[in-house]
């Protein structure tokens, strides 16, 4: 995939905010704005999963286009911040991803940091808890459905599972998910692997556990994604599971609970403020 010319620090696909789920991409595109050049990488590395996830930008649109959902994909590379950092993680501006240096962010000073946190990072989630607040004052509390897609080879070793489902605490969303996934035959579902979960101030911890939303984060295998024909049969996978899952209470309420990673500061909203 070539370098996409950047447009802006987020997407909307519009929705119904009243269906109850909101599909999120954090990793969605390749994109650098201008004045960023390659960060001084070959564009070649463009096209790696050090830069976004692959297939995954395909996925989360067609299943707002399928179930009728609003969808938050950031416009800008991983590279260049990653969305799915809390800005007191080191890997916020990666400097170093998969063997690969990053010349433009080795080192960074404490003004860029401070330009890609309030120009891109602070956009992408403003974006995302506007798409929740309409949800809200719709009376429907959204469950948080987060897509990613991962290399099927890490270091020389393959990787078994063809999806995996990532999850904290709050089992309201991914149990089905997993269960829904683990009656096809000719899948190979994982349960918080190859990664886990719990991450503290990632982009699900911050807008679903801290609100009290259900939400669970998808992983499909990147080979699995390569062509259209791939995407769109994993939409067709994904849609009706997602839709027959949603049709539980559970997932329409708010629900404060425990997280994995520490001591969780909710944050209260009101569906009717007043």
């Amino acid at each position: 995939m070539p370098l996409h010319q950047y447009s802006a620090p987020f997407e909307i696909i519009d929705g119904d905010p009243a269906r109850g789920l909101i599909v999120l991409c954090d990793h969605a595109v390749n994109s650098l704005p201008a004045g960023y050049g390659t960060l001084g990488l070959p564009k070649e590395e463009f096209s790696r999963h050090i830069a976004y996830d692959i297939g995954a930008a395909g996925v989360a649109r067609g299943l707002a286009r399928s179930l009728g959902v609003p969808a938050v994909l950031a416009g800008f590379s991983r590279l260049l911040i990653d969305p799915n950092r809390g800005m007191d993680d080191p890997t916020l501006i990666m400097q170093l991803s998969d063997r690969t240096v990053i010349p433009g962010n080795y080192p960074v000073s404490d003004a860029e940091r401070g330009e890609r946190i309030e120009s891109f990072y602070r956009p992408y989630h403003d974006a995302v808890n506007a798409t929740i607040d309409r949800s809200m004052a719709a009376g429907a509390p959204p469950a948080l459905f987060s897509v990613h897609t991962f290399t099927g080879i890490w270091r020389g070793n393959g990787r078994p599972w063809h999806v995996a489902i990532l999850w904290d605490s709050d089992d309201r969303l991914p149990r089905p998910l997993i269960d829904g996934l683990r009656e096809y035959d000719d899948i190979v579902t994982g349960d918080n692997e190859p990664y886990d979960g719990a991450l503290g101030n990632d982009t699900l911890f911050t807008h679903g556990t801290r609100r009290g939303l259900a939400n669970a984060l998808i992983e499909i295998r990147q080979d699995l994604l390569e062509s259209e024909a791939g995407i769109e049969e994993w939409v067709g996978r994904l849609s009706p599971l997602l839709e027959r899952t949603l049709a539980k209470p559970c997932l329409r309420k708010v629900v404060h609970g425990p997280s994995r990673t520490g001591p969780v500061d909710p944050i209260f909203w009101q569906t009717h403020p007043g």
